[in-house]
């Protein structure tokens, strides 16, 4: 496992990425590349109540929020994951299990490898518990970066 996860019962949120970037593998942190919008983002958006930086997976679990990847034995860029280092199954297997009461994926591919099928940003319909999709804050996905999503998704927890 690159990264290990961040879960357990009873979360408000789970955010699910693709794969652990190189510098996040290197470093053993999620989210940790350079330009990586994640941690900056969670604040402003209001899903957290304080700003939180690379290395506090810990404090934001503490706060009902975890972490976890598609990908768990591979890391790099999107287009270097081999297909069958994707395992939607166990996510699937640990929503069952513990319930979370939302899922959001950090970025379309993560969500497609899940869904096995093309999604939008934004919430998804017709899932058991409530599922978004929101831009990638990896350094690598900025032509396609817009706040707006993780700031929707911010309210939506304030009134979950």
């Amino acid at each position: 496992m690159i990264l290990p996860d961040f879960l357990g019962p009873g979360l408000r949120a789970v955010f699910c990425g693709t794969a652990a970037g190189r510098v996040s593998a290197e470093r053993g942190r999620y989210y940790a590349g350079p330009g990586n919008r994640f941690w900056p983002i969670l604040h402003p958006a209001g899903i957290v109540p304080e700003p939180l930086a690379v290395g506090d997976e810990a404090r934001l679990l503490a706060q009902g929020i975890g972490l976890t990847d598609m990908a768990k034995l591979a890391f790099g860029p999107d287009a270097a994951i081999p297909r069958t280092a994707y395992d939607p199954a166990r996510l699937r297997d640990f929503l069952l299990r513990h319930r979370p009461r939302s899922l959001a994926f950090n970025g379309k591919n993560a969500a497609q490898r899940f869904f096995g099928t093309q999604v939008a940003y934004g919430p998804q319909p017709g899932t058991e518990i409530p599922v978004w999709v929101l831009p990638s804050t990896s350094g690598m996905a900025r032509r396609y970066w817009d706040a707006q999503p993780w700031h929707d998704f911010g309210a939506f927890l304030k009134n979950l």
